[in-house]
């Protein structure tokens, strides 16, 4: 498959600069090579092209490892990979399961790429569950991150366990200070684009707006209303912070996500489809939700919470103006707060109107459903399901993603209550199933 071919696959019409030198110094050369570049640059597509044109199709052996700070970015990038259309088998290896399940699908699947956490990935390659002696490249994404997260000795471990390998890409937001030897880099190739872009593209306006009282939660939903039915990430820097706020917005009215790691995996992967589809036009979350989440129209990041350090920054603003969109980000100060030291650029005052609109209400809703590929049940069988089973109109149905033991699906929010009456006790291809909210 050509370069030209992958692209319009994505519905892509050509690379940024930063992913075609990426692309040339990978595919074209045999060093190592590290790229910076802001979040949102296109990082992971930027290794991916060329490396998917590297790897032997005909070679049943993991050839390639993905090295990832956390789950999400584990599965977004297969995801990412998925959407290319290759052919090329990937697995995504992560905490939060049992290891004897992915020994399973690692079996079944036989990946060519695997996107794994340092920890997971030592684990499979000391049960021997798949050989490392076809692994030629590493790609350590977020290098910075896996190393701010203290994964020196798993990092080190692991890459000294690969013995065939010969190319090392490095990928990140910002730069290390210093990489640690065991990466043994080799006369690498640089490709920087962070002083050329600034701290944040350029096409990211940024705000402040003052909140009268220290406890900024009335500014917050006040913004909030103000900015109608788009979508944003409210960032905050504790757990219980994140659920305070969340509950409070929920009280309000707002369709809201919430996000942190004190959540079970099921429970963030939930929040994170909500988010995605529309259900909730508002995600609350620690500075955990600021890397590896790749969400098409993110309109505005609201910083309730004040980044504690320039990579927070960064990584935050990241989430909005992806590529070549527009975004905004917002600083709600408090009395006592002013604009942290570490960011160069100005901070537009932000004025709310005389008349504040009223509480923003999702437009879709998400319902899971309990059956999935295992099943042998497809995006197909589910429409069909909602718009017999569950009377649903097609132009009433939005997202549908179908995993493996499960499905979700984004429907309209004013018909959640009648499809969960219609489908009670129905059947999918003849196997009953249960049909419930995603809250």
């Amino acid at each position: 498959m050509s370069l030209k071919q992958t692209l319009a696959q994505l519905h892509i019409e050509q690379l940024s600069p930063m992913q075609q030198e990426a692309y040339q110094a990978v595919k074209t050369t045999r060093k190592d090579v590290v790229v910076l570049s802001p979040t949102g640059s296109g990082k992971t597509l930027a290794y991916l092209l060329p490396l998917t044109e590297l790897i032997d199709k005909d070679d049943d052996r993991v050839q390639a490892i993905v090295i990832v700070p956390g789950r999400e970015l584990a599965l977004q990038s297969a995801e990412v990979l998925r959407r290319m259309g290759t052919g090329l088998r990937a697995a995504a290896c992560y905490g939060g399961r049992t290891a004897m399940e992915e020994h399973k699908m690692l079996k079944q699947t036989r990946p060519q790429i695997i996107f794994g956490t340092p920890g997971r990935l030592n684990d499979h390659i000391a049960k021997e569950n798949f050989s490392v002696y076809g692994v030629s490249m590493v790609v350590i994404d977020e290098f910075d991150k896996c190393l701010e997260m203290g994964f020196h000795d798993e990092m080190s471990r692991l890459l000294k366990s690969l013995p065939g390998v010969k190319r090392r890409i490095l990928l990140s937001a910002t730069d290390a200070d210093e990489i640690p030897g065991y990466i043994r880099l080799d006369q690498a190739v640089k490709v920087d684009y962070t002083d050329e872009a600034g701290q944040v593209p350029g096409q990211i306006a940024l705000y402040e707006l003052r909140s009268d009282k220290k406890d900024k939660l009335e500014t917050l939903g006040q913004l909030l209303r103000t900015l109608g039915q788009t979508q944003s990430i409210v960032f905050l820097n504790y757990r219980d912070s994140v659920e305070r706020v969340a509950d409070w917005l929920c009280g309000e009215g707002f369709g809201v996500s919430s996000f942190h790691g004190g959540m079970d995996q099921q429970a963030r992967e939930d929040a994170l489809y909500k988010f995605s589809n529309g259900s909730a036009n508002v995600f609350v979350s620690t500075d955990l939700g600021s890397r590896g989440l790749d969400i098409p129209g993110v309109n505005n990041i609201i910083h309730y919470h004040l980044p504690l350090n320039e990579d927070g920054y960064i990584h935050r603003v990241g989430r909005t103006g992806r590529w070549d969109a527009c975004g905004q980000a917002f600083f709600i100060l408090g009395p006592d707060e002013h604009k942290p030291y570490f960011i160069n650029a100005e901070l537009k005052p932000f004025t709310l109107p005389d008349v504040i609109p009223p509480t923003p209400r999702p437009t879709m809703g998400t319902l899971y459903i309990g059956k999935g590929k295992k099943d042998k049940i497809s995006k197909g069988d589910i429409l069909g399901f909602l718009c017999k089973a569950g009377g649903l109109k097609a132009s009433e149905i939005g997202r549908i993603d179908v995993k493996d033991r499960y499905a979700y699906a984004a429907v309209d929010s004013k018909k959640i209550a009648a499809v969960l009456q219609n489908t009670r006790g129905e059947k999918i291809k003849g196997i009953r199933t249960v049909v419930e909210p995603v809250r």
